[in-house]
């Protein structure tokens, strides 16, 4: 086993480890503060309940109206002109609503164009590189209470913008 594998296999022991260790000499109860947390984790996972659902439907809605298959149609002369695969275009647009369809989107793109092929590769960094924005901002802020959304929505979806382009950008030249 390598260095990397010795450091993965003990970092987060030690970090607890230290974090216990650091708390007991400052006196603080670690045992009821780590309950404590425990108790506002499941009271924080019953109120984010009604922002997953609606987020789920709106998924759902989203790609059995069809929609995104017409935008796919509109787009596709404008990225064969770029040299990018329509069939990433799914994952972009689902990506920044939700992990876990883009995560079933990646395994589909993997499973049928193989792991070490253009649009494979792609599909994988841009799963890595992007994040799950209206996903974080409907469960995460509404879970704390926060309504005004608009400048955090921005900045998350241009970031988006960027990984995936970035993604295409990366991949394109390791195939060139």
């Amino acid at each position: 086993m390598g260095i990397i594998g010795v450091i993965s296999l003990w970092i987060i022991p030690v970090i607890i480890g230290f974090i216990l260790i650091y708390g007991t000499l400052k006196k603080v109860p670690t045992y009821e503060s780590f309950v404590e947390g425990g108790k506002e984790g499941i009271n924080i996972s019953f109120s984010i309940i009604p922002y997953l659902v609606g987020m789920l439907v709106a998924i759902s809605v989203f790609r059995a109206s069809g929609a995104l298959e017409f935008l796919m149609n509109f787009m596709k002369p404008a990225l064969e002109v770029l040299n990018i695969p329509a069939e990433i275009v799914p994952l972009a647009f689902i990506r920044p609503i939700s992990g876990t369809a883009a995560l079933g989107l990646t395994s589909d793109i993997i499973s049928t164009y193989g792991p070490d092929s253009f649009i494979g590769m792609l599909a994988a960094t841009m799963q890595g590189s992007t994040d799950t924005t209206l996903y974080v901002l409907t469960v995460y802020f509404g879970a704390v209470g926060i309504r005004r959304m608009g400048d955090a929505l921005k900045v998350g979806l241009l970031a988006d913008l960027v990984g995936i382009i970035a993604a295409i950008v990366v991949v394109t030249l390791m195939f060139s």
